[in-house]
């Protein structure tokens, strides 16, 4: 390969990996350089790209997925029943492992939904010392639930303006050697209706639907995007 050709490919790969410029800026106090080596990638449609020097993403033919990881906000459960007066309304470590669990299952649906759908990629299972093979490594981190849905003694019901908030992060790994080549945090609150609104489980999960599809959507028009050019 010549050096025009390989100049044009960095400048390819380096418009590409920014998942589809947007007018979504990265935040001023983020680090240039990550403790791993990653570097700051701007204007992505994600909050935040980083990107190790001179890797290429499009060199890999299959893709892995590992099970999405869930974790609350620091002392969310602490302060949900600092406001709860009747013992029987009290968030529970039970309901907090319930909603973790289910929040983690709806995530590693809908990424495995979107990779899948036509196109597809090749998605394998078995891909801990596999060659080639690129492992998305997704987390739901500071995770906020304003009205969660937990069973009491009495019939009583929250409402709220806004469902809460939750943070994607996600890296994506060499199976081989297990460096990390890229990593994306996009942080996502619901929509504040100004107006209080009843929340429950089913509007819970609406909401976080909607927001794990549109990290979906942006993830794969961007590996689209890295491997079509």
């Amino acid at each position: 390969m010549s050096i025009i050709q390989i100049s044009i490919k960095v400048i390819i790969l380096g418009v590409c990996i920014g998942f589809l410029s947007a007018c979504t800026s990265t935040g001023s106090n983020m680090p240039r350089e990550t403790h791993d080596g990653l570097t700051l990638v701007p204007g992505t449609k994600f909050d935040t790209v980083y990107l190790k020097t001179g890797a290429d993403l499009s060199d890999y033919p299959d893709l892995g997925l590992e099970a999405c990881n869930v974790a609350f906000k620091k002392n969310w459960m602490r302060d949900q029943n600092s406001n709860r007066m009747d013992l029987s309304n009290r968030v529970t470590q039970q309901d907090v492992d319930k909603i973790k669990d289910r929040l983690g299952e709806l995530c590693d649906e809908q990424f495995r939904e979107a990779l899948l759908d036509g196109p597809a990629y090749n998605l394998v299972d078995n891909f801990a010392n596999g060659e080639h093979v690129l492992i998305l490594r997704p987390s739901i981190i500071n995770l906020i639930v304003n009205a969660p849905d937990v069973r009491s003694a009495g019939m009583s019901r929250d409402y709220t303006t806004s469902a809460g908030e939750m943070t994607l992060s996600m890296d994506l790994v060499d199976a081989t050697t297990g460096e990390t080549l890229a990593r994306i945090v996009d942080r996502r609150r619901d929509y504040d209706n100004t107006r209080m609104q009843w929340s429950n489980s089913v509007t819970n999960r609406s909401v976080a639907i909607r927001i794990i599809k549109r990290w979906t959507r942006t993830l794969r028009d961007g590996l689209d995007e890295i491997h079509e050019s």
